[in-house]
Order: C-alpha cells, then structure tokens, then sequence
C-alpha cells in the first residue's frame, strides 16, 4: 500500500503536459540556454552522423576478415572428394591415377626405388649461421615458402653463398640437405618434383623402407658431397641395406636433371678403390642395381647454365625483365638483385658441371648449329619392313639442304644476336674493360665483372 501511495504522490507531483504552466516553464529553460552552446551541439551532432574514411576502412576490414573465414570453414567442412565430384559432373569420369590402374592390374612392391633429385629441387635446412638468422635452427633456406628471402635477403644470400676457396660453407654456417621423402616432394607449396610419383608408388605397396631419396647438398661439386657430408657412403650404404632387406630384389634409380651426373658419378665413385672411391669393388653395380631410368639428363650440359655464370640472366630472369623492366636493377630493399644473385651462385661449383660439352660438334659455332639445313637420311624400306636396302647408293635419299636458322646458343641483345660473326667485337677475358654495370644491355657487359674485381680475382 505504501508503494501505490509513494507512486501516486510522484505522478501528482510531476507536471503533465497538458498542463500549460509546465510548458511554459520548459519553454523558459530553452530561452536559457546560450546560442552559441546550441550551435556546438549541432555541430556535434553532425560529426556523429558523418561517416569518415576509417569506418569505411574498418568495415571493408571486418569485410574481407569475415569472408575469409566463411570461407576457410567452408573449404574444412566440404568433403575431400567435393572437387571430384565436381569436375566429374563438367567433364565427365576422371581416369583413375596410373598407381590405382597398376594395382588393379595386379602389381606390388619387388624393386626398391631411389630418386636423385636435380640441382635446385632439394631442400637445404640452416643448421648453423651468424646473428642475422638467429631463430631459424632447421627452418628451410631452400624450397618451401621462401619467406626468408623476403624477410632477410642479405642475410639469406649470405648463408647460401659458399667460401670461394674450399667450395664448402663459411665460416660459421652450415648449410644441409634436407632428410627424408621430403627433401624434394614439392619445390614450393603446389610445385611438384617427385610428390606425384610418390604417391601413385605409394598405391600399389610401396613406403618409406622400399622408396629413398638420396638427397644430397646440390651446391657443392660431386667429390665435396662426401668431403663434407660423406653422401656418396651414405647412398652406397642406403642401396645396399634396401637391397638386402627386400630379398635381395635390386634398386631401380630414378635420377633427375643434374642428378643423372651426380648419380653417374657415384657408379665411378662406388666402383673405385678407397680411398678416393667407394672400394665396391668392380661388380657393385651389377649386383645392386637393377636399372638406372634417367630424366631429363644434360649429359652434354645446359646453355642456360652459360647465360647464369656470364650474367645470372638466365632463361627466367630474361622473362623477368621482359615482364617489369628496370625492376632487377633497382637497388629494392636493399638487395642490389643482379649483383647479390651472381656474387651467390658464382660460389656453387656445381654449375660447372652444367656447362655445355662436346664442343662445335655437339653445339656449333655463332653462325651454324649441327641441326641446321640437315634432315635425316632416308632409306627405302621392302614390304617386311625388317630388311633395308642398302645395295646401291642411289636408294639413298641424301640429305636435302635447308636454310634453317636456329639462333645463337649465348647472346646479349638483340642488335649482336642478329649481327654477323665477322662484326661483332670478341673481346679477350683478360683485357676486359671494368665497368659498373651490373645488368648486361650489351654484348661488351658480357665480359665485365664486378667493378672492383680484376682477372686475378
């Protein structure tokens, strides 16, 4: 009751308005206020109401970070075969993967296998090194994300630089090949080298104990690998222990790029007498190796490999600058781009082993190449198509002359790419002008080094 009393009294006492004394007195309060107080409360009233440029930032943020995680959940909530599904409604039955097609034709496991990654698809891990790479114990310098390259990129063509005297690390930084099927699966997240072959192996029985990757530091010159890291024992060891734990059954190797050297090297190596060699004896290859199937070998070397150690303007470089011109002559971050990469890649003596051999023969001189104006011979063939006439010289076909011209395996420019052998200036090595260009835009960059190098150097 006291309640009802209290908010009778309060609705009494409090002025309703259709009281025309409270109006008026309300009105009076209005008439009180200062003008220039009204006017800053308009004028902050509309500041409210405004919609400024960080809102705008802060929604389009909020945006994007929304998006994103709807769609992160929705690629862990769809099932893993979805995308399957998907391309099978567009295009139809997806053929099975060649391992699937070799399992149901019966195959398993009887050979070992090891692969020989090329140069520059192993993976190499810090397991040492100065300041400057402090917290990056066993983290990747090479392969993977790279991200190291953008966050320190001084720091990471010191580490992967080798000493120009030993042709082994600096002091103070070891640099190792990374261990493991691992070491060359994937060149970069969605860049397959052996990932696929793994897996389709993988199908039809094969694991980590009847597959090996005989990774290996591929910088470094072949003899250096077991100098340092003792890898061409270790391959030996791995070759014979996969060998004698799958019933005597031989390895098959499957080398790639540079590795079909390195691994042709090994069967000298292994062969050899000790102490230079592996002192297996003269049969060791025969006894465990079943078949070697090589891709991809240079066995007469890479022109590519000519074009990196004049210049570092090799095949994708030359597409980079033909992409954003003057970007790799910019001193960016303050990585001078051309200088650093030469400076690190002129210290890997395992480019010289890609260097083109064979001389004029194989490759030609500035004006021909042997492929140029020749077609292969023909001959004329009887109806059982085993036996070849070859009675009389007039049943050959000779070969018919054609103007072909394949271009120049090295060349600077444009203007001494299409000139005459007889017009452009050879230049001695040894009496090359120095110069600080570090780009090359002419055929006479070509023999310049560094400004502060000379021959000795």
């Amino acid at each position: 009751m006291s309640l009802i009393r209290r908010r009778k009294q309060n609705e009494t006492s409090r002025p309703t308005r259709s009281d025309p004394s409270s109006i008026d007195k309300e009105d009076d309060n209005k008439k009180k206020i200062p003008a220039k107080d009204q006017n800053a409360e308009e004028i902050a009233l509309k500041k409210l109401r405004k919609w400024s440029c960080i809102d705008s930032c802060c929604w389009l943020i909020g945006s994007i970070c929304v998006t994103w995680w709807f769609l992160l959940f929705l690629y862990n909530a769809i099932p893993a075969s979805f995308n399957q599904y998907v391309t099978e409604a567009i295009t139809g039955p997806v053929p099975d993967p060649p391992g699937v097609k070799l399992k149901k034709e019966g195959l398993t496991v009887k050979h070992p296998v090891v692969f020989v990654p090329g140069i520059v698809t192993g993976g190499l891990e810090l397991w040492e090194g100065h300041q400057c790479a402090e917290g990056l114990f066993r983290k990747r310098l090479w392969g993977g994300t790279f991200g190291e390259v953008y966050k320190r990129p001084l720091c990471w063509v010191e580490h992967m630089s080798l000493d120009n005297e030993t042709g082994l690390d600096p002091s103070g930084i070891r640099v190792r090949p990374v261990s493991g099927l691992v070491a060359a699966d994937y060149f970069a997240p969605g860049y397959f080298v052996w990932a696929v072959l793994i897996a389709n192996l993988a199908r039809i029985g094969y694991e980590e104990k009847t597959m090996y990757m005989a990774a290996y530091d591929w910088r470094i010159s072949f003899q250096n690998t077991e100098v340092r890291d003792q890898t061409l024992s270790r391959i030996k060891s791995n070759i014979e222990l996969m060998v004698a734990t799958n019933g005597g059954n031989k390895a098959v190797i499957i080398p790639h790029s540079m590795g079909v050297l390195y691994f042709l090297h090994f069967m000298k190596w292994v062969e050899a007498p000790a102490p230079m060699g592996g002192g297996g004896g003269p049969d060791w290859c025969a006894k465990h190796i079943k078949t070697v199937m090589n891709i991809g070998g240079p066995f007469f070397g890479v022109p590519k490999a000519v074009g990196g150690l004049f210049s570092a303007e090799a095949k994708d470089i030359a597409v980079i600058r033909a992409t954003a011109p003057g970007f790799l002559d910019n001193d960016i971050f303050r990585l001078q781009t051309l200088q650093h990469v030469m400076r690190m890649t002129r210290t890997w003596d395992s480019t010289m082993s890609m260097i083109p051999k064979g001389g004029d023969t194989i490759w030609g001189g500035l004006d021909w190449s042997p492929e140029e104006g020749y077609t292969p011979s023909k001959r004329k063939q009887r109806n059982n198509d085993t036996q070849v006439a070859n009675e009389d010289d007039s049943e050959v076909v000779a070969s018919q002359r054609k103007h072909v011209n394949f271009g120049r395996i090295i060349s600077f420019g444009k203007d001494i790419a299409e000139a005459p052998s007889s017009q452009i200036d050879m230049i001695d090595f040894r009496g090359a002008v120095k110069g600080n260009s570090v780009a090359n835009n002419t055929c006479r960059d070509v023999w310049t080094e560094y400004h502060e190098m000379g021959y000795e150097d």
